[in-house]
């Protein structure tokens, strides 16, 4: 009991701290895929709030997802593949920062889903099915 109270108050800190940190910029290196990037720094970008086809084939479910996703990719590279961008850090996942990402004070997150290479993801629900088209 005493380690949980001990804990919690951390925890609840390490949140607060996180969530009032400050939106840094990074240059983009290149484009892993359609919703995650490497900066110049090193560190590895996932958009939070959505999510682009597979582009390989171990991860994707068809093989119309890989090429939709090379089609992603491609779109997000002409975005801002070596161009500044403004990150604003909500957590980690798979050794990735996840961050909502601004480029000239638009949201990247939502030109991708605007011009059809990424759909909504939100937090907690399944991950979008990118080979119902293809079935279609």
């Amino acid at each position: 009991m005493s380690t949980i109270a001990f804990r919690l108050p951390a925890t609840c800190a390490a949140l607060l701290l996180i969530a009032a940190a400050p939106p840094d910029q990074g240059r983009v290196a290149y484009m892993i895929d359609g919703d995650t990037f490497r900066l110049e720094s090193g560190e590895r970008i996932r958009i939070a709030g959505i999510d682009a086809p597979e582009t390989q084939p171990g991860q994707a479910r068809c093989r119309a997802e890989i090429a939709l996703g090379k089609a992603a990719t491609a779109r997000a590279r002409t975005l801002f593949d070596g161009r500044t961008v403004t990150i604003l850090r909500v957590g980690r996942s798979y050794n990735r920062t996840v961050a909502r990402v601004m480029l000239a004070g638009r949201d990247v997150g939502s030109e991708l889903v605007a011009t059809g290479v990424a759909r909504w993801w939100p937090r907690w629900q399944r991950k979008p099915d990118w080979c119902v088209r293809a079935r279609q």
